[in-house]
């Protein structure tokens, strides 16, 4: 046995081990803890490293910036990321739009500036630090979208020196209410429908209570003279909310080989981006807040300018998120879950009689839409029934009930056969909840499905109807009248009883 001295002495020993691990431990922890901070790479060059330096000179910025009004809510801005003493005062014009605000999630959008690389990168980082204080990044949302878009990878070296969304930071600080987080991309190379998978994520995931911020420089470096001629054109055709024509004009703009000009739009993929985000919401519209460019600081030199645009991007509040339905409201894969459960559900009940379950957890397809299901064999049509509203239940099982009742109950055709089954293709049409219309000319073919009612005799046209018709929109409504509600074909001018309903449709097939 140890006598008691060797005894206390070996248990000095262990402790003195336990204490050096535990200080190595949470020495690694807290640089672990730095490590996952994202430290400022441009304060003290494009802003002020003093923090009192920093928030005074931003503050000055806010107060000097013209309190304009805007037609709806901001959902996000396009805004420059130079130097403070260059585009501060610009940038300030935009965000002073949002001073005072709460927002949940703030997503910061531009095309690399040091890096090259395939598709988008996120920020791996917990947090990005300024000399304001930490900006929390939205971990949940990074790690969301990392997993449903191939395109998008955690790539710290390319956040690592870059400006453009940095710039952005300290002025989202000084502006918004504590409790925001930001969700930091830059893009590298990526084809339209990669911008399109993003667009469709941030439909999916965003919120009133979120922004966008596309950062982006304009003219680079041609003379003072042409900046101000070609810069107001761009803004211009960005209020369009076009984003092929703001591609065309990009490109013709290249083609005049301007003295100087590098690029018109540094964050072009950004601004795309917002466009194509903000088109999908209630009265989407975009309007020029501030231009300016380097030629009209004190530091600038008027040969060799870039410049300075801000545009607000607005949209009218939407109290039912619900009754807003777009081309790209749903995923590719939802969409082919969706098919994939209307044939197997008509393969399965034609063969045995029996209506399969499939486990289905996506948060859109548990929702509940009105749906039509289309089924054909080849090009003619073998069956097509649906449900206008909404019901309880869910999506798909809405899909998939439609597609036993499309297969076996449309009374224009007799029910489908096992031998037919290889030949058969399908479609799907979700639908946006039907609203009231007083006025037959608003009706838009090919975007507006119609329903006419009266009294017990009611009909629906889809959307695509129109596309088999060449009479225009007369011809679409007395055809809507006459063939599926059983009423005079003019009823749709003529009769004050008629009720007339407009919705949209989301259609896809396999």
């Amino acid at each position: 046995m140890l006598s008691e001295k060797k005894f206390y002495a070996k248990v000095a020993v262990i402790g003195f081990i336990l204490l050096i691990f535990g200080f190595l431990l949470v020495f690694k922890l807290n640089f672990m803890s730095e490590q996952n901070i994202r430290q400022p790479a441009v304060a003290g060059k494009f802003y002020s490293s003093n923090p009192e330096e920093l928030s005074a000179q931003i503050e000055s910025f806010l107060e000097e910036a013209e309190k304009g009004e805007v037609r709806g809510e901001v959902r996000a801005l396009m805004v420059p990321h130079a130097g403070y003493v260059f585009s501060g005062r610009v940038a300030a014009q935009g965000y002073g739009l949002v001073q005072g605000e709460s927002r949940k999630t703030v997503v910061l959008l531009c095309n690399s500036h040091t890096s090259h690389f395939e598709g988008l990168a996120l920020s791996p980082a917990s947090a990005w630090a300024t000399p304001l204080g930490e900006a929390e990044v939205n971990e949940e949302l990074n790690l969301k979208l990392e997993k449903e878009l191939d395109s998008a990878e955690f790539n710290a070296q390319a956040h690592q020196g870059d400006h453009t969304l940095e710039v952005q930071v300290p002025f989202l600080q000084s502006v918004l209410k504590p409790g925001f987080k930001i969700l930091p991309i830059l893009f590298g190379n990526l084809d339209s429908s990669e911008h399109k998978d993003l667009t469709r994520f941030f439909r999916d995931n965003l919120g009133q209570e979120d922004l966008l911020i596309a950062s982006s420089d304009m003219s680079h470096f041609p003379p003072y003279e042409e900046a101000n001629r070609i810069d107001p054109q761009t803004l211009e055709i960005i209020t369009k909310l076009d984003t092929e024509e703001l591609e065309n004009h990009l490109s013709e703009a290249e083609e005049q080989q301007i003295p100087g000009e590098e690029t018109l739009l540094c964050g072009v993929d950004g601004v795309k981006t917002v466009i194509d985000f903000i088109s999908g919401l209630k009265s989407p519209q975009a309007q020029v807040i501030d231009y300016k460019n380097s030629g009209d600081t004190e530091l600038g030199d008027k040969e060799s300018v870039v410049g300075y645009g801000v545009v607000a991007f607005t949209a009218e509040a939407d109290s039912d998120k619900s009754q807003v339905a777009t081309e790209e409201d749903l995923s590719e894969e939802e969409r082919n879950i969706l098919l994939k459960i209307a044939e197997q559900t008509v393969e399965s009940y034609i063969t045995s009689g029996k209506v399969p379950e499939f486990d289905v957890t996506q948060e859109k397809l548990n929702r509940k839409n009105g749906v039509f299901v289309t089924i054909k064999k080849g090009e003619e049509l073998r069956g097509c029934i649906g449900q206008i509203v909404q019901t309880e239940k869910p999506l798909w099982k809405s899909a998939r009930d439609m597609a036993i009742a499309a297969a076996t109950k449309d009374n224009r055709f007799s029910p489908v056969r096992e031998e037919e089954l290889p030949d058969l293709t399908y479609e799907i049409s979700v639908l946006s909840v039907p609203k009231k219309i007083e006025d037959w000319q608003k009706i838009e073919l090919g975007k507006h499905g119609v329903i006419v009612r009266k009294g017990n005799q009611s009909g629906v046209f889809l959307p695509q109807v129109a596309e088999e018709m060449s009479g225009g929109k007369e011809e679409f409504l007395s055809q809507l009248c006459w063939q599926k509600a059983g009423l005079p074909p003019e009823s749709y001018k003529t009769d004050e009883e008629l009720e007339m309903y407009t919705f949209t449709s989301e259609v896809f097939s396999n």
